[in-house]
């Protein structure tokens, strides 16, 4: 049996757009979900992060991140927060939403 591909089209042009403009259109990712240097550099940190502490890595950049929001330092919470929910997205969310309740 043959298997045949075929690249997706789009179902209708605007005849009003010159070649350009749809060229445009098309170019970026439709799941662009941000700033990629940024997202690659807490990905970086997150795994040197796991690479030193193992499966309690979550577990301890939770704790930092609690003490530096108990600290008032919001940079180093934010650089925590990141790095935890880089590795648990769910303690990160319960965390954060723990410290806004006070």
């Amino acid at each position: 049996m043959t298997i045949r591909y075929a690249a997706a089209r789009p179902a209708a042009r605007p005849a009003t757009l010159s070649p350009a403009a749809l060229g445009r259109l098309t170019m970026g990712a439709a799941n662009d979900n941000g700033d990629v240097a940024v997202r690659d550099l807490v990905l970086r940190h997150a795994l040197k992060h796991f690479a030193m502490h193992g499966l309690g890595a979550a577990q301890d950049a939770a704790q930092r991140a609690a003490e530096a929001h108990r600290r008032g330092t919001s940079a180093d919470y934010q650089h925590w927060i990141s790095i935890c929910k880089a590795l648990d997205p769910r303690r990160a969310h319960g965390l954060s939403a723990s410290l806004r309740r006070g």
